[in-house]
């Protein structure tokens, strides 16, 4: 008989049985009898295959795919039996017991009071509502919601789906658990703790909060790494939950070979917006000392915070402070984390902090800024180090017309002070109109015209003859540009995936020059040719450098897809300039009528692998100036990452023209929630080292 075909509705002490179920599951003389008892209290709801009733001893008993549901609790098991006149229940055979807490309590055998609140349970296991599990030889639950598991074995980690007798990744063994639903606590006494099978630390008492608890003040999960600058590293943070909406941790981190750390992160939520803080200190490596002989406290501070004034309006700060240039670099400080990789690298010469009001409107937008900088260049003069205030921009699309074309205006103001050097003041608007547009046979062209000025008021900006000499007042620009993109993809199909070719050719003229020794280049320092900005109408990043004349941008790219999975494309590009003058530098491949090459390969035969290649090929002998080739091997839970990177002399400008170096790396996710990253970092230069990482720790 299909299991739900019979019920069973206890009514204060009377079972109220379904007559088709009764007719096939109890005997002619028990029918005749009276109608048994209640099996538990009220509100109860039972089903079962079959149900019988032994009038002479009390007992009920109800097989075959048996459920019962009373108030918070449900019962699942083989067979159950009910003792009326001890108000006992004894399950057998798959027994599984929910609780309101979204927590399963497992065993072949359990022997509860009516309540089902109470009794002892052989051979228990619990699996709890986060996926962690404890089991036992023995367990008893008391009613005010105690359980008490002897030598138990606690683990937050999935049993391997291969082998479910496999030991997991870490677990804690103990005498004697106790689980207290009123504290929301997990006690353990004499508990060792084993990692892959092995014991590897011993504790006589210690507790955490239950996976029920979102928030509760005490130790988090350390972390343990090791890496060739400080050696063995141990972290341990601490939670505090001070309030529903703030909370901070502080994790101290321990190193072999460069003492302690203190690291702290404080948050907090508003009604109408978050912020949060995150530092550290420590006392300096061995060898720096102040000119004193004292060594220095060393630290950092980052803060970020967005708070909405109205539906519109939003104000906001990011604060980004060290105590000196390299201690970030030396301690791998990022927002990521302590000593976990080194963020601030190559390129990143400096820290930003900033105050913020944004706001927009239909298709308005609106952006003012007060900016502030700390070079991580020792041996920059901080009198030298520029501030910004304030910074602006108002940014406007208009709604497209029935032909897709629309107007834009783009206005930018910016006022750079020091105490030493050059100040500039700057006004830039820039508008223009765009259409783009696909004809009948699938070319897809884009019409670009706009007008840009911009007017600078300047002072003690280094003359570019005579040496010490400055100059000062009012300087500017107008600058008008006309755009034509032109691209054509071709496709086709075939059995076992697609094929696009597509051709792109793109024409810009705007005036010569434009780029007066008047105008200091704050914005447009770092700059690199690649295949990402050679169809760029202005390949400076900023808007104190203008790249004019009459160019032509051309390249192909083809791709490949796959009918299922896979997927590889090829780029090709180069720029040809009517006009050669200094806007670019030598070296940076764009000096010359002709630039240098730049592409890039992408290949990616399944979702398990996937290999890059970026370039950079001297016009005259195809010689590398830049190459980066990067492969990416493995499923999300464990993946290997090989880089090689070089760049030639002269290749960028604002960051370093000779770089040759290679990266390996490995991430490990062994169960849900960690994981371990291994990385070394080799300079291939003369002279250069190597830096390798070990880091292990959870995931929040």
């Amino acid at each position: 008989m299909d299991r739900g075909t019979s019920f069973l509705r206890v009514i204060g002490h009377r079972i109220i049985a379904i007559a088709t179920i009764v007719t096939f599951s109890m005997s002619d003389s028990i029918w005749a009898q009276p109608e048994p008892p209640s099996v538990l209290q009220d509100n109860v709801l039972m089903r079962a295959d079959s149900v019988t009733y032994d009038e002479d001893f009390g007992i009920i008993t109800a097989s075959g795919h048996v459920e019962i549901s009373h108030g918070e609790n449900i019962l699942l098991a083989d067979t159950i039996s009910y003792n009326r006149r001890d108000d006992i229940v004894i399950a057998t055979g798959n027994v599984a017991l929910l609780s309101v807490e979204d927590d399963v309590v497992f065993s072949n055998y359990m022997e509860l009071t009516g309540d089902l609140k109470s009794g002892t349970i052989r051979g228990i296991q619990i699996l709890f509502s986060d996926g962690s599990r404890a089991a036992g030889v023995s367990g008893r639950m008391t009613g005010d919601g105690r359980r008490e598991i002897r030598k138990a074995v606690y683990s937050p980690c999935e049993l391997c789906p291969e082998n479910h007798e496999k030991e997991p990744l870490w677990q804690i063994k103990s005498f004697r658990v106790i689980h207290d639903k009123s504290l929301k606590r997990i006690f353990y006494k004499d508990a060792f703790l084993e990692v892959f099978g092995v014991p590897v630390a011993y504790v006589p008492f210690f507790s955490h909060p239950d996976p029920s608890v979102v928030r509760k003040t005490g130790f988090l999960t350390p972390s343990i790494g090791r890496n060739s600058v400080f050696g063995l590293t141990y972290e341990q943070p601490f939670f505090f939950n001070i309030a529903p909406n703030r909370d901070a941790t502080f994790a101290p981190i321990i190193t072999s070979k460069d003492g302690v750390m203190l690291t702290g992160e404080y948050r907090e939520v508003r009604k109408h917006g978050e912020y949060k803080l995150n530092g550290s200190i420590t006392p300096a490596d061995r060898e720096r000392v102040d000119p004193q002989g004292i060594k220095e406290t060393r630290g950092h501070l980052f803060g970020v915070g967005e708070f909405a004034v109205n539906p519109r309006w939003l104000v906001g700060f990011d604060v980004n402070r060290a105590t000196d240039a390299t201690y970030l670099g030396r301690y791998g400080i990022g927002r990521d984390g302590y000593l976990a990789g080194y963020s601030f690298g190559r390129g990143d010469s400096h820290l930003a902090s900033q105050v913020y009001l944004m706001g927009s409107k239909a298709r308005n937008f609106a952006d003012l800024r007060i900016l502030s900088f700390q070079s991580l260049d020792s041996g920059v003069d901080r009198d030298t180090v520029p501030y910004v205030a304030p910074f602006g921009r108002y940014l406007f699309r208009s709604e497209p017309s029935v032909r897709g074309d629309y107007w834009s205006v783009d206005a930018d103001i910016r006022v750079i002070g020091r105490s030493v050097g050059a100040e500039s003041r700057r006004v830039s608007v820039k508008g223009g109109w765009r259409l783009p547009f696909t004809s009948t046979t699938g070319e897809v062209y884009d019409l670009t015209l706009s007008l840009r000025s911009d007017l600078y008021h300047v002072a003690d900006v280094a003359g570019p003859v005579n040496i010490g000499a400055t100059q000062n007042g009012f300087t500017g620009r107008l600058s008008p540009e006309t755009q034509v993109k032109w691209r054509y993809p071709f496709g086709r199909k075939f059995a076992s995936g697609a094929q696009i070719v597509e051709p792109i050719v793109q024409f810009i003229w705007g005036p010569n020059g434009g780029n007066s020794s008047k105008i200091p280049n704050e914005d447009s320092v770092a700059f690199e040719f690649d295949d990402i900005n050679l169809f760029s109408a202005n390949r400076f990043p900023g808007l104190d450098r203008y790249e004019g004349g009459a160019r032509l941008n051309y390249g192909i790219r083809t791709e490949l897809r796959g009918e299922t999975s896979g997927r590889s494309e090829v780029f090709f590009g180069q720029s040809y300039r009517a006009r050669e003058d200094d806007t670019f530098e030598v070296g940076t491949g764009l000096d010359q009528h002709f630039s240098d090459f730049v592409g890039r390969t992408i290949i990616t035969p399944t979702n398990y692998l996937n290999l890059g290649h970026r370039f950079r090929l001297d016009r005259k002998n195809f010689a590398i100036r830049r190459s980066s080739v990067g492969a990416t091997v493995g499923p999300g839970w464990l993946q290997g990452s090989l880089a090689y990177t070089k760049l030639s002399d002269g290749s960028t400008i604002g960051v370093p023209t000779s770089l040759e170096q290679i990266n390996l790396g490995i991430n490990y996710e062994p169960r849900k929630h960690w994981r371990l990253d291994v990385s070394h970092q080799h300079d291939l230069t003369e002279g250069g080292g190597g830096l390798f990482n070990l880091h292990y720790y959870l995931q929040n």
